[in-house]
């Protein structure tokens, strides 16, 4: 706390508001294991619940008998298709994921049945017992072959300007194809949930999630109960990254539960979790960009396939994003963009953390560099003539009204120092391949690449996006405490900590609590799309300006004053003119409290036009950029990132530190996807459903992250900030890649890179 005091005059500022690096409550107890994550949720009499999943990715159940399941000691309730008494299927934006496959099996893992048993082990037995015949059919996996076939979850057109007459005067024309393999958000906290009967006919569901209305409306209607009587809860969420926003455990540990009359907790293990939720989607995009000799983009023709498996989960939303942001953060006169996303037989894709755009920029950022080597120009310089500025129309037609500092950006990562080259003579840690010792850097070429990115913020195309928030201002223990009610999901971003650092700072209080998010508070949408921070901030800031001015009324009223020259600050409420304490807030609010709930919402958004692609379809955009350094073992093919440079835009640091900490968690995601992280499916079959076998970046992997942000506050949002989250996913798999390119000469099409694409060079690498 810190106090100001001149004469008489004392005046106390709320400390760990809006702008610093105020302390996360939840920090401390995860760091000490005692945090109480989903899957530690225990009720007195609970079953256990577990999930029947076909081994095959296409299929027909010739017969399904679950009765001997039922002769398991301590097996309570097998269930199927034809125990679920609202709707069979259920989804975020189309319905039409069975609860339980009835006579199809479209992917490998979907679900066919579902037990409840005393004890997990009793559980697994009973699944065994269950018996199903299937008749194997050939799985559709190609998505060339599924559009031929018709199979489109949607078609996006973009049209902006004359490209065929833009075509004529371009000097150099370049083309690439390039490709992105399945990536996992491989959360460490697997799906989990506690479903609790109440006695009569409904039921509260304890669950991680992204967005707790949504799964209620989805819940809900399966259940076939009305909204009212399923009441979710947020538990402990141990990471999301968009693998959280459909649903898991969810029906199925409610019917075991409504079914039994007793709690029913469902756990996955880690291969399960693998199959139990969506992953990031498979692209195939071809870009063509058109240039002037000096370099001025003309034109730019994409083509994108993204490979939606089995379910629509919210690939018609995916390939709309990376349709959007197919021509990069830059000022491309006509463009012509078509996106495909298709059904298969594949493992169904859907939101993972940048949403489409992270696919389409590595495209773009790959095929700029590859136009820079065909111009002979610096990279940096190419992008810096045509850096999207504030008032550069869009593909999409709408015009860039916010900050836009993609030429400031590049140009402050761009005079960051170099990480120093320590020769060989060095820690065998820092070789390509670390501690395995399989190198001593007799083969190494370093390379430098920089990557630029632009994406959305917010829910886009006219979706009437809002957030709720209720705050209560009272005296507690005999200190001014104000209470916070949102439903928002904290997925370890902070929003938490952000709605207490809102209420210090508009109220004026120190002591401040969150209350845990439910469903019996208004809707406050998903924990996607960079939205969570600005639209809680803003609901939050709402109700705390409501409760503001009721209080101020209430002790203009009693100094016979103008509400208009008062203000809370420190626990008082003060004249503004002098700063003097007008009366203390103990006194204020003894045995009364103020409460207001308010729901915020941003300024519209229209629907893109079906044939065109033109609309103002967004509400605000971020833009990040990187500059990796690497070095290659080009006999081995073993690669090490030496160093990740980043600058962001992020409007205003909330919290400084945890800004801080979502820009080196998305620069690790973008290095797995550069590097190592993929699913491997072959014929619709997953191959390596584990963690030792999906790699994911380690802390002997990660590189040190220079950091620079800046704070353009934008004109629409509260406090002026922007969303960070997703933003450091776009642009750090281009910039790794790129570097790699500049140390090899190599094509590098695909992501992640595998040492068998890098090694063998030997001689044929010219240093860069």
């Amino acid at each position: 706390m810190s106090t100001m005091t001149t004469g008489r005059r004392r005046r106390t500022a709320a400390p760990d508001g809006v702008g610093s690096s105020a302390r996360r409550p939840d920090g401390v107890p995860k760091v000490r294991g005692t945090f109480e994550y989903s899957s530690d949720i225990r009720r007195e009499g609970m079953l256990w619940g577990a999930t029947l999943r076909s081994p095959h990715p296409h299929a027909r159940i010739v017969r399904l008998d679950t009765a001997p399941a039922l002769e398991v000691p301590g097996v309570h309730a097998v269930l199927a298709h034809g125990d679920v008494p609202g709707s069979a299927t259920y989804g975020m934006k189309v319905s039409d994921q069975p609860v339980f496959a009835a006579d199809v099996i479209r992917y490998q893992g979907e679900p066919v049945a579902v037990v409840a048993a005393e004890h997990p082990e009793a559980a697994r037995r009973a699944l065994d017992r269950i018996v199903v015949e299937y008749e194997v059919l050939r799985p559709l996996t190609d998505p060339e072959e599924a559009l031929g076939s018709g199979r489109i979850v949607r078609h996006v057109k973009i049209r902006h300007g004359d490209v065929a007459a833009a075509r004529e005067r371009a000097d150099v024309v370049v083309a690439g194809e390039y490709e992105v393999g399945m990536q996992d958000q491989a959360f460490l906290g697997p799906e989990s949930g506690l479903a609790v009967p109440d006695g009569e006919g409904g039921v509260d569901l304890h669950v991680s999630s992204q967005w707790l209305h949504e799964d209620r409306r989805q819940v809900a209607a399966s259940l076939g109960l009305p909204e009212h009587m399923v009441r979710l809860t947020m538990s402990g969420v141990g990471g999301a990254f968009g693998g959280r926003e459909d649903l898991s455990v969810h029906i199925h540990a409610c019917l075991l539960a409504l079914r039994t009359g007793r709690p029913v907790k469902m756990v996955y293990n880690r291969e399960e979790s693998f199959f139990g939720h969506v992953h990031r989607h498979p692209a195939r995009i071809r870009v063509e960009h058109g240039a002037t000799r000096e370099g001025r983009l003309v034109y730019l023709t994409a083509r994108l396939l993204l490979d939606g498996g089995a379910y629509t989960s919210t690939s018609q939303v995916v390939i709309a994003n990376a349709c959007y942001f197919a021509a990069g953060a830059y000022d491309v006169p006509h463009a012509d963009i078509d996106g495909f996303a298709v059904y298969t037989n594949n493992p169904p894709c859907g939101a993972m953390r940048g949403f489409g755009a992270v696919q389409s920029c590595y495209a773009a950022e790959s095929n700029m560099d590859k136009l820079a080597r065909e111009l002979g120009i610096d990279p940096v310089k190419l992008r810096l003539r045509n850096a999207m500025t504030p008032g550069t129309v869009l593909p999409t037609g709408q015009e860039v009204d916010g900050p836009a500092p993609v030429a400031e950006l590049l140009e402050r990562l761009a005079a960051m120092p170099m990480p120093p080259d320590p020769g060989h003579h060095r820690d065998p840690r820092t070789w390509p391949g670390g501690l395995g010792n399989v190198t001593r850097g007799e083969s190494l070429r370093r390379g430098v690449g920089y990557a630029v990115g632009v994406k959305a913020i917010g829910y886009s195309g006219g979706v009437d996006d809002y957030c709720t928030a209720r705050v209560t201002l009272a005296i507690r223990d005999g200190v001014p405490h104000a209470e916070v009610h949102c439903a928002a999901s904290e997925c370890g971003q902070g929003v938490v900590t952000v709605q207490a650092q809102v209420a210090r700072t508009e109220l004026g209080v120190f002591s401040v609590e969150v209350r845990n998010a439910d469903t019996l508070i208004g809707d406050s949408g998903s924990s996607s799309a960079s939205r969570q921070t600005w639209m809680t901030a803003g609901a939050v800031q709402g109700a705390c300006d409501a409760v503001r001015r009721r209080v101020l009324a209430r002790a203009a009223d009693l100094l016979g004053a103008e509400a208009a020259g008062l203000a809370l600050e420190g626990g008082v409420v003060i004249r503004e003119a002098d700063g003097e304490t007008a009366i203390p807030l103990i006194e204020l609010l003894a045995g009364e409290e103020f409460a207001e709930t308010y729901e915020y919402r941003h300024r519209p958004t229209q629907r893109i036009d079906p044939e065109t692609g033109q609309g103002d379809a967004h509400i605000a955009f971020a833009f990040a950029a990187h500059r990796a350094v690497v070095e290659v073992d080009t006999e081995l093919g073993l690669v090490r990132v030496v160093e990740l440079a980043t600058t962001e835009d992020v409007g205003k640091a909330v919290n400084p530190r945890a800004v801080e900490g979502q820009i080196e968690g998305g620069s690790a995601q973008g290095l797995g996807l550069a590097l190592m992280e993929e699913l491997q499916v072959v014929d619709g079959k997953v191959r390596n459903p584990s963690f030792t076998d999906y790699l994911i970046p380690t802390i002997l992997d990660m590189p040190p992250v220079r950091i620079e942000l800046l704070e353009l506050p934008h004109p629409d949002s509260p406090y002026g900030l922007n969303g960070v989250g997703e933003p450091p996913t776009l642009s750090s798999t281009p910039a790794i890649v790129n570097a790699l390119r500049d140390a090899t000469g190599l094509e590098l099409p695909r992501v992640p890179v595998r040492p068998d694409r890098l090694a063998g060079l030997g001689e044929e690498v010219s240093t860069p």
